[in-house]
């Protein structure tokens, strides 16, 4: 599934799926992705996914596991902005814990604001307009950082995971959820079918375009693996780095601390 992929030629271009484009104009065609899909988010994750993405999230808020006592604490949810984890762990936790939705994309952040005021939670979750590699946010501010299936679209991963660590308190939890690469004979050919052939075609029925969702899936093909990616969030300060596999690791959750 690889045999198209165009490779970075220079340290000017960065991977948009499987092309090589300038550097400067990634985040600009990521952004267009999203404001192509922000009012159909949960049909693409459920095409993406097969609908396992609501267990995958239910497990994150699990690890998260928020106080439900009344102890403050903040979270901050980075490209969460739909707001699908910020209400989860709202509903989860006591009446003292609190969200901030950090998303670069308006066209999203408008749904999460549309759906966090439908379910009551503005009082609780607020929505920033951010980057990740350059949070608008004061050092040691958070409790936990959390980023749901996110962190592949940002051009520079290290600055995205040097930003969470520099905005979370000491002490303080970083959570990654993203598709990542599955470890599973037969079952991988398997995902590679169901990515290449069929998800972009049920994009083009369900939401009437292919090329979203194809840049989707390959941008998935183009994310480092489990180890990798664990050994870029100890380069960026974390301790006690750890993953667990997800549906035999066609996602997986990544977790460090701030010590």
């Amino acid at each position: 599934m690889t045999d198209n992929i165009s490779e970075p030629s220079n340290e000017n271009t960065a991977s948009f799926g499987f092309r090589a484009v300038p550097e400067g104009e990634r985040q600009g065609l990521v952004n267009e992705v999203f404001a192509s899909v922000a009012e159909r988010y949960d049909l693409m994750n459920d095409l993406m996914s097969g609908g396992l993405h609501r267990l995958w999230k239910r497990d994150l808020i699990t690890m998260l596991n928020a106080p439900r006592g009344d102890r403050p604490f903040q979270l901050l949810d980075v490209a969460g902005g739909t707001g699908d984890i910020a209400m989860r762990f709202a509903r989860d936790g006591g009446p003292a814990t609190s969200a901030v939705v950090c998303d670069i994309s308006p066209e999203m952040l408008n749904v999460g604001r549309r759906r966090i005021e439908e379910a009551g939670l503005q009082d609780r979750i607020t929505c920033v307009e951010g980057n990740a590699e350059s949070l608008p946010f004061a050092s040691g501010t958070f409790d936990a950082y959390t980023i749901a299936f996110g962190i592949r679209n940002v051009t520079h991963i290290d600055r995205a995971l040097a930003e969470a660590y520099r905005v979370l308190k000491p002490g303080g939890r970083f959570l990654c959820l993203e598709f990542s690469e599955c470890q599973v004979p037969v079952l991988d050919r398997l995902y590679d079918f169901h990515s290449f052939e069929i998800i972009p075609r049920l994009g083009k029925l369900a939401a009437g375009a292919a090329e979203p969702y194809r840049y989707l899936v390959e941008s998935i093909r183009r994310f480092p693996n489990q180890e990798m990616f664990a050994d870029l969030i100890r380069k960026a300060g974390f301790a006690r780095v750890a993953y667990r596999n997800l549906t035999g690791g066609i996602a997986a959750i990544h977790g460090g601390w701030k010590i």
